[in-house]
């Protein structure tokens, strides 16, 4: 299922320490058109309803637009708000504080995961 595979790949990707578009994260599942974004937003928005009420950080923190100041996109934000976790323009400070904040608990969360599994491989 598209939402699982999506987790992985974003669970991977926190590995990194780097933000994934979109478009990055749809190639990586390889999704063909049509609609391959709007896909894998509908997936983001299914991953952070089960984070939140799993009380994990938003792994769909990782993903931005090309197009705008390595922040999600609005859709992240109303989701988000949805979710009871943000309140504010999604183009204004209080969404770079509430995304800068999200990927930071993200990475955090998943290198924790990452380095118990690495240690107990020593």
């Amino acid at each position: 299922m598209l939402k699982e595979a999506l987790r992985r790949v974003l669970i991977e990707q926190a590995q990194t320490g780097r933000p994934v578009t979109y478009k990055e994260v749809a190639d990586r599942l390889g999704l063909t058109p049509p609609q391959t974004i709007h896909r894998v937003t509908q997936a983001l928005e299914s991953l952070m309803e089960e984070d939140r009420a799993a009380h994990r950080p938003l792994l769909a923190a990782l993903c931005v637009s090309r197009l705008g100041q390595n922040l999600p996109g609005r859709g992240f934000f109303a989701k988000a708000e949805l979710l009871g976790i943000f309140s504010g323009d999604p183009s204004g400070p209080e969404a770079h504080a509430f995304h800068a904040n999200e990927f930071q608990r993200v990475l955090e969360f998943y290198e924790r995961s990452q380095h118990r599994i690495d240690k107990g491989a020593e």
